[in-house]
């Protein structure tokens, strides 16, 4: 099989075929920096994460672009509630988007275009549609004819006559229809504004995306991503601007994932209802965070509830744990690669069908269950099982933690600090309790292990005696 992905233009799965054989590149949307990340943020970012981790372990060379809107009316109301600088909450909250992104296990993208840091390509663009007589300047502000676009509305299946351009009410007065929206803002007093053809002002923001990702990527490049929530007016409108003023296709694929909701709501801040990104994982930890991201198909919406985020460390856990097994017995074994192969290819497979990640994570669990057969082999004695053990452990590790990104060898490095730490104590009272045992005294042997376990230390009794490990720590106990 190759990759195909659910393309929202079409509204069909399609194969994937790259501009360039061999290349691939991605532009998705990102944050507009006026406060930190929540949860909701967090899956977008992980759904895109992974199909760059996807695309590149396929053997493409991939090139990521993800912008900054660093100027925007939320931006501006947020700096002057705290008597600041447009550019100083912009930076501030650019930082810490990267920070809480690098602390989820996200590949920092290949290019952070800045809004603010492509006004001549954004003006370049407008003046062509203006040239073009498909925008027009209203005192300072140039808004765009959507009705000189035959092709509006083919992305959200909108009639034209149906639609309303949502927050975009920027002197709705001065514009010839009430379709039309900005994408040059004429300056007001006490905003940022930068010279332009038609007086001082910023952008609108639907030309950023148009500009940015042309520039960086060039025309018709591979996919487009972003949330749902942005298919209209938000694409709608990148794809209205780049081709009115070029002709030919802005994107090849249009790729969204579904909202992540509190009950029946979106999560959102003008809601109310949000959690922050920052929160989530220090309450979760990075693997079983992204695996709840994972546990839906990335359309569909994904309804957060702490019995979903509880079965998700719990699988982290059960990966983690046969990979410390498994470490104990393959050192200096040959992988014996048959023994992988059957769940690599299913693992693809998945991954293949529009990024199945739930049927993905399914078949790392049915190689995780023959690990343990392996490793059980492995421990009566069976020379030949040590080789499937490594094939499968390692075929782990490339998979969940190269394509998935679920921090699976750095947990278990985090676990083996805190056992270098607490090895004298816990071996005292694994001799106390073997103590107990020895002398039939189960009450005080129990209680030993209970108060291990509640400390996070599993003990595991086998016949050369009791083993001990520190259980995942990137998970809740």
């Amino acid at each position: 099989m190759t990759l195909s992905l659910y393309d929202t233009l079409t509204r069909e799965q399609r194969p994937f075929t790259p501009r360039e054989a061999g290349k691939a590149s991605l532009y998705v949307c990102g944050p507009t920096v006026q406060g930190d990340a929540h949860i909701g943020h967090g899956r977008a970012a992980v759904v895109f994460d992974v199909l760059r981790r996807y695309l590149d372990w396929s053997g493409y060379a991939v090139t990521f672009v993800q912008n900054v809107t660093d100027i925007d009316d939320k931006i501006i109301l947020r700096a002057r509630r705290e008597g600041l600088e447009p550019a100083v909450v912009a930076t501030r909250y650019t930082r810490a988007w990267n920070r809480t992104m690098d602390a989820l296990g996200v590949l920092p993208p290949d290019v952070q275009p800045l809004a603010t840091g492509h006004l001549l390509e954004m003006q370049a663009l407008i003046q062509r549609l203006v040239d073009q007589d498909k925008a027009y300047a209203v005192d300072g502000n140039v808004f765009f004819r959507v009705r000189s676009f035959e092709g509006y509305g083919k992305l959200s299946r909108r009639r034209v006559d149906d639609m309303q351009q949502g927050e975009d009410i920027v002197d709705a007065s001065d514009k010839e229809d009430p379709l039309d929206f900005a994408m040059w803002k004429a300056a007001k007093p006490g905003e940022p504004a930068w010279a332009s053809p038609w007086g001082d002002g910023r952008p609108g923001w639907h030309i950023e995306c148009s500009a940015m990702a042309a520039k960086h990527l060039g025309h018709g490049f591979d996919v487009h991503g972003g949330g749902l929530d942005l298919v209209f007016p938000h694409h709608e409108n990148e794809i209205a601007q780049h081709e009115a003023a070029h002709g030919d296709t802005f994107a090849r694929y249009w790729v969204h994932n579904g909202m992540v909701q509190m009950g029946t709501e979106k999560m959102s801040k003008s809601v109310g209802n949000v959690i922050s990104l920052q929160e989530a994982l220090g309450s979760w930890g990075v693997g079983p965070l992204r695996l709840w991201y994972l546990s839906a198909q990335h359309r569909t919406p994904l309804t957060f509830e702490t019995a979903r985020l509880r079965d998700a460390a719990a699988v982290h856990q059960r990966f983690v744990t046969f990979l410390r097994s498994a470490h104990r017995v393959t050192e200096g074994v040959e992988a014996d690669a048959a023994a992988a192969a059957p769940h690599r290819a299913a693992f693809a497979a998945a991954m293949d069908a529009d990024l199945n990640a739930p049927a993905a994570v399914a078949a790392l669990h049915e190689l995780v269950t023959a690990g343990n057969e392996a490793l059980t082999a492995a421990e009566g004695g069976e020379v030949a099982a040590r080789g499937r053990v490594a094939s499968l452990a390692e075929s782990l590790t490339e998979l969940g933690d190269g394509v998935l990104g679920l921090h699976l060898e750095a947990s278990l490095a985090d676990a083996a600090g805190v056992e270098q730490q607490l090895g004298a104590l816990v071996g005292s009272l694994l001799e106390q309790r073997a103590e107990a045992r020895a002398a039939r005294d189960f009450a005080t042997a129990d209680a030993i292990r209970d108060q291990l376990g509640a400390a996070g230390v599993v003990v595991e009794d086998r016949p050369d005696g009791a083993r001990w490990y520190v259980a995942d720590v990137s998970s809740p106990a």
